[in-house]
C-alpha cells in the first residue's frame, strides 16, 4: 500500500536511497534474490538498480535474430515457479522475457525497482557496517533531478552475471569500416537486412543462431570462423496443447517430466568435463554423425572438414542445433576459414590477401565474461579494489563471497556457470545461500546493532585450489581451444568443477568457521555452528517402475474399497 502521508514515513521504497539491501541487476540472478527475501520472511527492504529499462538482463538485452536457450523450456524456470505454458520445448528470447515479466508483476517488483540506473562504485564503510553504492542516472528525465546519488545499504548483492558487456574483437581497422557495425548483444531491429551483404565474425552459440535467420533473406552471407563448434541434435517442437493442458491440470506430471530433464542434464556432465568418460566418446561420434547426416556424401566433404573441431567436447560450449549446417549448403552463404587480417572500409581482408566487401558486420563475439563486476568499482575493507583483489583472476568463495568485501554476495560469480546444465538451478541455489548471510544482518539491526561477515582468506584460497585441480583435469582445460572460461592467463575462472547435485548440498548450509562474524550479535551466530536448511531438490526421487507399481496398488486399493462398498450395501439391502 502507498504512504498516504504528503511526507514519506516509509523507510525504504523509491523516496529514499537507505536499505537494508541494494541488489545490482534485475535479470533472473538479482529478481531470485528479491523473491527469496519475500519468501523467506526477510521483508521488502530492497532496492533494485538496473541499467536498462526492463527487468530480464541478458534475455532483455539479447534480441537478435533466433535468440533462444539451449536449455530446455520446462528446465529454464524457477522451481517455486514453474510455467506449464511453454509453447516450445525450448524458449524463446520473448517467452522467457515474458515469463520474466509475469514474475516481477506476481511479485510486486516494479515499485522497487530503478531503471536506467548505472552503478559507478561501492565503498565498503567501516565505521557504520554499510555499503555506500554511487549510482549515475542514464535516462534523460531522470538525470535532471540529478546526475547521481548515494544508496546506503547493510548488504550489496550482485546480479550482473556474466553476459553483461558485450565484447568487441581486437582488429585492426575495427572503426575504419563504412558499413553498419552491429553488436550481437546490441541488435538494431531498424536496420533492413534483405538484399544486403552480410558479414559474420564468430561462430559460437549465438552465431549458430543467428547465421541460419539472415541468411534467408539477405543477399549473401560471410561466417568467419576461427575455430569450429562441436554441435549436437536440437529437436525442438512446439508443445501441443494438450500438453500443456497435462502439465497445467496435472502438476505432478508436469514435475515428473521436469526431474527427468534434470536427470538428462546431470547424466550429461561427464560429456562436457571428464576426457576419458565413455560417454565422451559418443558424444563425439554423435555430432559427427550430425554433421554427416546434414551434410551428405562427397559434394560437402571439404565443408564437413572445415567445420570438425579437433579439441575435447565441453571445451568450448556445445552447440545444440538443427539448422546451423544446411545454412552452410545455400548458395549465398560461403564459409571463411583463413584467419582475417584486418577490417577495411570497405569490409574484410584475410591473411591470404583476399577482401570481402559487406553492407552490414555482425559481431557476435560475445561478452566480457572473465571481467566480473566491470565496469563497476568496488572497494571494500581498507579500501581495496576488486581489481586489486582479482589481479590474477577472479575467484569467491562458492562464487558468491570474496575476502575484504563483508557484507557482500554475488550470483552467477566466477567458477559457477555450467556446461551442461540450466545455470537457474545454481542461481536458486545461491539465492537461499545469500539470503541466510542476509538474515543474520537484518537479525542485529533489529536489536539496533550491526554485523559484518566475510569470508576468511584461507578457507577461500583452500577452495579455488580444490576447484582448480579439478577443472585442470577436464575438458575446460584442453590446450586445443580458446573460450570464455577461461581468462587471458588461461585459468579457468567461469565454469564449476562438478554437476549441480553436489553444488546444491555444498551451498544448503553455512559453517560460520568459514566467515569472519564481527559486530553485535556475531557471538550468537557463531554459537550455531553451522546454519542448514532444505536444498531445492528437483532430481527424479523415484524410479518409473516403483512410481508405476505405486499407481497400480493405488489404483487397486480403489477398485478393491469400491468393491467393498459396492458388497456392504447389497448386504445392507438384502
Amino acid at each position: 500500500m502507498s504512504d498516504p502521508n504528503p511526507s514519506p514515513t516509509v523507510d525504504y521504497g523509491r523516496n529514499t536511497n537507505r536499505a537494508d539491501v541494494l541488489i545490482i541487476g534485475a535479470g533472473i540472478s538479482g529478481m531470485t534474490t528479491a523473491i527469496d527475501m519475500i519468501r523467506k520472511g526477510n521483508g521488502r527492504n530492497f532496492i533494485i538498480v538496473e541499467k536498462g529499462n526492463q527487468v530480464g538482463g541478458t534475455w532483455n538485452d539479447q534480441r537478435y535474430p533466433g535468440c533462444c536457450c539451449d536449455v530446455w523450456s520446462h528446465l529454464y524456470s524457477l522451481s517455486f515457479e514453474p510455467n506449464p505454458s511453454w509453447t516450445r520445448e525450448y524458449p524463446g528470447q520473448e517467452e522467457i522475457l515474458d515469463y520474466l515479466v509475469d514474475l516481477a508483476h506476481k511479485y510486486q517488483l516494479y515499485k522497487y525497482i530503478r531503471f536506467n540506473s548505472a552503478v559507478e562504485e561501492a565503498r565498503w564503510d567501516e565505521t557504520t557496517y554499510t555499503w555506500k553504492t554511487k549510482i549515475a542516472r542514464l535516462g534523460s528525465k531522470d538525470s535532471e533531478f540529478g546526475q547521481s546519488y548515494t544508496i546506503t545499504s547493510d548488504f550489496l548483492v550482485s546480479g550482473v552475471g556474466q553476459l553483461n558487456v558485450p565484447k568487441y574483437p581486437d582488429i585492426q581497422g575495427i572503426d575504419s569500416f563504412a558499413g553498419k557495425l552491429m553488436h550481437s548483444a546490441r541488435w538494431d531491429w531498424d536496420y533492413d537486412l534483405k538484399n544486403k551483404k552480410i558479414g559474420i565474425i564468430g561462430n559460437g552459440a549465438t552465431a549458430a543462431q543467428i547465421i541460419p535467420e539472415i541468411a534467408k533473406v539477405c543477399k549473401s552471407l560471410t561466417v568467419f570462423q576461427r575455430t569450429p563448434n562441436w554441435v549436437i541434435p536440437r529437436d525442438d517442437k512446439p508443445i501441443t496443447p494438450m500438453r500443456r493442458a497435462v502439465y497445467k491440470y496435472l502438476p505432478f506430471v508436469r514435475r515428473r517430466y521436469r526431474a527427468g530433464l534434470m536427470d538428462f542434464r546431470e547424466s550429461f556432465f561427464d560429456v562436457v568435463f571428464d576426457v576419458k568418460s565413455p560417454v565422451h566418446e559418443f558424444m563425439m561420434s554423435v555430432s559427427k554423425g550430425h554433421m554427416e547426416t546434414q551434410l551428405p556424401g562427397e559434394k560437402y566433404a571439404k565443408l564437413r572438414e572445415q567445420l570438425q573441431p579437433h579439441y575435447a567436447v565441453g571445451c568450448k560450449r556445445v552447440i545444440i542445433t538443427d539448422d546451423y549446417f544446411p545454412t552452410f549448403t545455400r548458395p549465398n552463404v560461403l564459409l571463411q576459414t583463413t584467419a582475417i587480417q584486418e577490417i577495411t572500409q570497405n569490409g574484410v581482408k584475410v591473411e591470404d590477401g583476399k577482401e570481402h566487401d559487406f553492407d552490414l558486420l555482425v559481431l557476435a563475439t560475445g561478452f566480457k565474461t572473465t571481467q566480473f563486476m566491470y565496469p563497476i568499482k568496488i572497494y571494500g575493507s581498507r579500501g581495496k579494489s576488486i581489481e586489486d583483489i582479482w589481479s590474477s583472476g577472479a575467484s569467491a568463495y562458492l562464487g558468491m563471497t570474496v575476502p575484504t568485501l563483508p557484507n557482500f554476495s554475488m550470483l552467477y560469480g566466477p567458477n559457477t556457470n555450467l556446461g551442461h546444465n540450466s545455470i537457474i538451478l545454481m542461481i536458486e541455489a545461491q539465492a537461499l545461500y545469500i539470503n541466510t548471510l542476509i538474515s543474520k544482518v537484518q537479525a542485529a539491526k533489529s536489536r539496533g546493532g550491526k554485523l559484518r561477515i566475510e569470508p576468511v582468506a584461507a578457507v577461500v584460497e583452500n577452495y579455488n585450489k580444490e576447484i582448480q585441480s579439478r577443472l585442470a583435469e577436464s575438458a575446460f582445460a584442453d590446450p586445443n581451444c580458446n573460450s570464455w572460461y577461461k581468462n587471458e592467463a588461461g585459468l579457468i575462472t567461469n565454469n564449476w568443477a562438478d554437476a549441480v547435485i553436489p553444488y546444491q548440498k555444498r551451498t544448503s548450509s553455512i559453517n560460520w568457521d568459514d566467515y569472519h562474524v564481527s559486530g553485535s550479535g556475531a557471538d550468537e551466530v557463531k554459537a550455531e555452528g553451522i546454519t542448514k536448511w532444505a536444498r531445492v531438490i528437483e532430481e527424479t526421487q523415484v524410479s518409473n517402475t516403483a512410481l508405476l507399481v505405486g499407481l497400480l496398488t493405488t489404483a487397486g486399493a480403489v477398485a478393491a474399497g469400491a468393491l467393498y462398498r459396492n458388497s456392504l450395501k447389497a448386504m445392507l439391502r438384502n
